[in-house]
């Protein structure tokens, strides 16, 4: 499915608030944590012109999330920074005097964090960033999943040090059980997904998605005239759109967000105009985007931003995985995840559709950037997709 942006709001000027918070101010907040971050590397845009030549377009540029950090996914980026920024801002409050990343060490900042506990839902790669953050300041993390997450992804989250708590359902009923609790036990939520009352939070994890856009763009020889990002609730996208928006203006690329056919909450509310809860289907090998349920903190920058939405399926991601781990002569191999393979996915499908070709305008001059959202995070499977023996996979 493939649909351009009708939105009264699409091309109109982003909602102040994020502007800035994911604007050029928020990604430089995210630029000064990062640095303060012991094992924080700037992760690599790959060139792969022998793809680009393959599929007819002039350049094809994927930014590897998949060595984000130690976690293996760009989703490193936000919970960890939200449930840092968090806890400084408690040992100002403590304090009175104001506190900065590089003062995340401070005893003071150790002694507030201990008395805090963080809880979130995750699909996997979320509760790991939310765990690891905790951990870094000997906070506590109470992680919700669905039955959906395989044990591997539980077993990645508890090594944090994470209490685990499995919910019955959805990621969706997920999120609804992680904020009664939190909110009966007086714990912090540190969502990737917003509603009504609940912004801010959410808004610095997407604040940390930011950087992804940033150092894109610096590494790239030319500016990239499209983007096919995936989303989930939507996170990613609204970041990367805004983000791209507030630095390039009139010369942004055109934004195309991609979701799994089985799994289009954004694809759906971009449709009826309104955010709206989607019924659950069958599970989709991208797991990691299986949400029915869309953000409508991302969906107010995505209706303004975004230019066409679209779906591709399960079919699309394991091509698309198989053909990063083993591509065309002289480009890197590529570990891609099953719903970090989901930008070149779509990719693959826009230019299978003659119509959405049309509509994209992609030709032999245009230059794609694609985000690898996570590399082998569940490594059984990913051996398992791309053919490979477990042992195989790095």
């Amino acid at each position: 499915m493939f649909l351009l942006n009708h939105h009264p709001d699409y091309r109109t000027a982003l909602h102040p608030e994020d502007v800035a918070t994911l604007g050029p101010a928020g990604a430089d907040a995210i630029t000064a944590h990062l640095a303060q971050r012991p094992n924080h590397v700037t992760t690599p845009l790959h060139n792969l012109p022998a793809l680009a030549a393959a599929l007819g377009i002039g350049a094809l540029f994927i930014k590897d999330e998949g060595q984000r950090l130690g976690l293996g996914s760009f989703k490193a980026l936000g919970g960890a920074y939200a449930v840092i920024r968090l806890a400084l801002e408690a040992a100002s409050d403590k304090l009175s005097r104001p506190l900065g990343d590089a003062d995340m060490n401070d005893p003071a900042v150790r002694e507030a964090a201990a008395g805090m506990t963080f809880a979130c839902a995750t699909d996997g790669n979320h509760g790991r960033s939310v765990a690891q953050g905790a951990q870094l300041l000997g906070a506590k993390a109470v992680i919700f999943v669905h039955g959906g997450v395989s044990d591997e992804r539980v077993a990645a989250i508890a090594r944090f040090g994470a209490e685990m708590v499995r919910v019955d359902g959805t990621y969706d009923d997920s999120v609804v059980e992680a904020a009664r609790v939190a909110t009966q036990r007086g714990w912090t939520i540190v969502s990737d997904t917003s509603w009504d009352g609940y912004e801010r939070i959410p808004g610095l994890v997407m604040q940390g998605y930011t950087a992804i856009a940033r150092e894109g763009l610096g590494q790239m020889p030319q500016r990239p005239t499209h983007v096919f990002v995936q989303a989930g609730v939507g996170g990613i996208a609204a970041a990367l759109a805004a983000q791209m928006e507030t630095s390039l203006g009139d010369e942004r690329p055109f934004f195309t967000v991609v979701e799994p056919s089985r799994a289009a909450c954004i694809f759906e509310a971009a449709k009826s105009g309104k955010p709206g809860k989607i019924p659950h289907g069958a599970p989709t090998v991208m797991a990691m985007l299986e949400c029915y349920d869309p953000s409508p903190l991302a969906l107010r920058v995505l209706y303004r931003a975004a230019d066409a939405f679209m779906t591709a399926e399960d079919s699309d991601a394991v091509e698309a995985m198989n053909r990063l781990a083993r591509p065309a002569a002289g480009d890197p191999a590529i570990v891609a995840g099953e719903s970090g393979s989901a930008g070149l996915a779509g990719l693959l499908a826009a230019l299978r559709d003659p119509q959405a070709r049309a509509a994209l305008k992609l030709d032999s001059s245009s230059r794609v950037f694609l985000v690898n959202t996570e590399g082998a995070t569940d490594p059984a499977r990913y051996a398992e997709l791309v053919g490979l023996k477990p042992e195989e996979v790095a």
